[in-house]
């Protein structure tokens, strides 16, 4: 057993990312299809680890403890970049993504359910493959999978929830840039967006350059350090009651809330270049971490049939997103930046979603529209909306027979 403790682990991290652009620069594949660099870097790790594992039985174990740091910091740099004006005048963008995204939900379960009963196993499994771990990921997945051993006495859920949201994990970060480069090809703007047509952000942007002092970066730390105190405290107060949601919504809630009071008091202008340099890090490091401790062995522990199960949700998300997210948002450059952010949210998470924007809009242009959209709907939304299609998937006369 090889144990990372959190330095060993950091530095390995920051290997995955110095590797990750490596590979993107020098393999056209990945150049190609734009698959972001943590992506690349995260998995051609996992995969090494993976070989040693088969050979020797040796298996490598890494502190994650800063990994969820991470992953908030990331929600409070989203929350502290966006703009109360911004957001109500993309209103009608924003609710139009949800529907879509609530469309996939809904077909997500049907094609789990409907495959599971096709194979002959149980509908619980097919409901687990479905948006508990794909959309819901390994949280959601490790929350709904104790239900189902607890309540319908269903063995072996927690590993098969914890194999299928890696599978999803990794997927989502593949098919969004082959399924943004065709839409992208055979859009009005075949070569993306024009430089100058409109101004990059530094989140659609990260390798562009910011000038930023010591002072500022401090003051950026310090309110990205009051969200996530904050944002636990909120958690903390409604554990337990109607309003309880997962611990990055609070802390991205706390970043909307400060950014715009103090915008609107006149006392501190928040320095969005410094908000993002530091997101950006925190978003890359935590998909380095989360990707390259994959344990892909555990993948083979998968059976055939919920193999099968994962390959057509996996076609059913590129469909999808081709055929509805992209037409239903517009049919234009920013449409096929949203069907690449759909990607990361139906099959991995909101970071995903964002490294796989990020990719697209690094090589062809910026999408205001989509890294305004995709966090909001993916940290505020996307929970609530999967846990009311979960709980309603379960009043199925098939699961309410089991109960």
């Amino acid at each position: 057993m090889f144990h990372f403790d959190t330095y060993g682990t950091l530095v390995a991290a920051t290997l995955v990312l110095l590797l990750g652009r490596q590979c993107v620069q020098n393999i056209p594949f990945l150049q190609k299809y734009a698959i972001p660099e943590p992506i690349a870097g995260g998995l051609l790790f996992a995969l090494f680890f993976l070989l040693i594992h088969q050979t020797t039985g040796w298996e490598a174990s890494f502190d994650t403890s800063l990994r969820d740091p991470l992953m908030l910091t990331f929600f409070a740099s989203i929350g502290l970049n966006a703009n109360l004006a911004s957001l109500r005048a993309g209103g009608r963008v924003l609710i139009k993504f949800f529907m879509v995204v609530i469309g996939m939900l809904l077909l997500q379960n049907m094609v789990g359910i409907g495959m599971a009963k096709m194979l002959g196993l149980e509908p619980l499994m097919g409901l687990l493959v479905g948006t508990i771990t794909l959309s819901g990921g390994h949280g959601t997945g490790a929350a709904w999978s104790a239900v189902f051993t607890e309540n319908y006495g269903l063995s072996n859920a927690t590993e098969v929830a914890m194999a299928c949201a890696t599978f999803g994990l990794v997927l989502g970060g593949l098919i969004a840039g082959p399924v943004a480069l065709y839409l992208i090809k055979h859009s009005a703007t075949p070569n993306g967006r024009a430089e100058d047509a409109l101004q990059p952000t530094t989140f659609e942007k990260p390798q562009s350059g910011r000038i930023i002092t010591a002072l500022v970066l401090v003051e950026t730390i310090a309110m990205i350090a009051i969200c996530l105190m904050a944002g636990r405290y909120l958690m903390g107060v409604l554990a337990g009651s109607i309003f309880e949601l997962p611990v990055f919504v609070y802390v991205l809630f706390v970043g909307v809330i400060l950014s715009n009071l103090l915008t609107y008091t006149g006392f501190y202008q928040v320095f969005d270049r410094a908000v993002s340099v530091v997101g950006n890090v925190s978003l890359s490091l935590f998909l380095a971490i989360a990707l390259m401790s994959l344990r892909l062995w555990e993948l083979a522990s998968l059976a055939l049939p919920m193999l099968a199960i994962l390959l057509v949700q996996t076609l059913t998300m590129a469909l999808y997103a081709i055929f509805v997210t992209y037409r239903i948002m517009g049919k234009n450059y920013d449409a096929a930046v949203l069907a690449a952010g759909h990607c990361g949210l139906g099959l991995g998470a909101t970071p995903t979603a964002i490294a796989n924007m990020q990719a697209i809009t690094e090589r062809f242009g910026p999408s205001h529209v989509a890294f305004l959209i995709v966090p909001m709907v993916g940290a505020f939304f996307l929970d609530i909306a999967n846990a009311i299609v979960i709980k309603l998937s379960l009043l199925l006369p098939m699961f309410t027979q089991l109960g």
